[in-house]
């Protein structure tokens, strides 16, 4: 039996055999996030935390896209300047989420949309897949405690290089690194990731509960702590000149000049 939640066109949920899938669905903006679609996914996750027949939670995209990162129209006319802007909420959302995740990963995956992987359990990319993390170069800071975990993950040289510089990485730097786990074909990663999801959803939630808090525990109060330390930086820095700059040249289809910030 299939259970559909009621949710927004651009973020698909159901619930399946104990998994609650949800699915990035706005391909035509090539799946860029909207404040109403973080507060879908917010609340999804939100759902999934206290629903005692959801046992693993997966997030996916299209084969060809997961996500563009933020939209930045919206982003502009609807600033997360608050802790409880939708973005944050789901952020906070999925770094506490008790329960496994599982993340199907195809094509870019900017900004969140890799940053949100760092609170994933299981990750499974397609070769096409490829991760960046431009805030420096819209003029902003790292969020979802990325600026803590990703110098963790991949070592102080290549996180600069992921962070100052904003450099791209491919799927094959992901997998070495150990932010993925495993890459296939663009076509058979969400259904990887939904077998492995009831693989987890078979077993005994109090088990897998436990591991996950012990194994993230010592992690826990900092993740906490930079996450709210890079939300306040976030929203002060969305409304200072580089900011400003960055988003007026990326809709002007222009290169940006910091030369004076």
């Amino acid at each position: 039996m299939t259970a559909t939640l009621n949710t927004i066109p651009e973020i698909l949920t159901s619930i399946e055999a104990g998994v609650m899938t949800l699915t990035i669905n706005r391909l035509d903006k090539k799946n860029s996030l909207t404040a109403d679609m973080y507060a879908a996914m917010a609340d999804a996750i939100e759902a999934a935390q206290h629903d005692s027949s959801v046992r693993a939670f997966v997030i996916q995209g299209h084969e060809t896209i997961f996500s563009a990162g933020n939209d930045i129209s919206d982003f502009l006319n609807k600033p997360p300047s608050k802790q409880d802007a939708p973005v944050f909420r789901f952020l906070r959302g999925i770094s506490s989420f008790s329960k496994p995740v599982v993340a199907a990963v195809c094509g870019p995956a900017v900004g969140i949309g890799t940053t949100m992987l760092l609170h994933c359990d299981l990750i499974y990319a397609g070769d096409n897949a490829a991760f960046s993390l431009p805030f420096v170069n819209l003029g902003l800071c790292p969020e979802a405690a990325s600026s803590f975990l990703v110098p963790q993950l991949m070592g102080y040289p290549r996180a600069a290089e992921a962070l100052l510089l904003g450099e791209p990485f491919r799927v094959e730097s992901a997998l070495e690194m150990g932010l993925i786990n495993r890459i296939v074909p663009p076509g058979e990663a969400n259904a990887l990731a939904q077998q492995q999801a009831r693989k987890l959803a078979s077993k005994p939630m109090s088990s897998l509960i436990e591991t996950k808090r012990l194994m993230k525990k010592g992690n826990a109060g900092v993740v906490a702590e930079r996450m709210m330390e890079e939300a306040a930086s976030f929203g002060r820095m969305l409304t200072e000149p580089a900011a400003k700059e960055a988003f007026t040249a990326f809709l002007g289809k222009r290169k940006p000049d910091f030369s004076a910030l």
